[in-house]
């Protein structure tokens, strides 16, 4: 496990700072977790290459979910090259230190899940 030396602030709405409220505030979003996923499993990716293994995700929501997650300090975006410009995201040290929680994730849903044969069958 990476170990952080700078801990993330992040406001919880509750009476007490909740570390499970700030988590899931900080990754529960549709596609945060996903492209983490996917930035774990394949490491450093450009937007496309991104977008391809997301799979299902417009351009604008990933250009949203990606500048969100490098405001949360879980990505870094860095251009590799100008001409033409070429854009690559990798994971920070805190994106890294999520990969425990997101591979139990993978796990609960590998044993609890299965695919729907369609919407409609579907419980989400």
């Amino acid at each position: 496990m990476v170990e952080t030396t700078e801990q993330l602030e992040i406001w919880c709405a509750g009476e007490d700072w909740c570390p499970v409220t700030s988590t899931a505030t900080l990754i529960g979003k549709k596609w945060h977790t996903v492209v983490l996923h996917r930035l774990l499993a394949n490491g450093p990716l450009g937007f496309n290459a991104l977008k391809t293994e997301v799979g299902g995700i417009s351009s604008k929501v990933l250009s949203d979910t990606l500048d969100d997650l490098e405001e949360k300090r879980l990505i870094d975006r860095e251009i590799v090259s100008e001409k033409p410009v070429r854009v690559e995201y990798s994971l920070t040290e805190h994106g890294q230190s999520l990969e425990p929680v997101i591979q139990e994730i993978a796990k609960w849903g590998q044993e609890h899940l299965t695919a729907a044969a369609d919407e409609e069958s579907s419980i989400a």
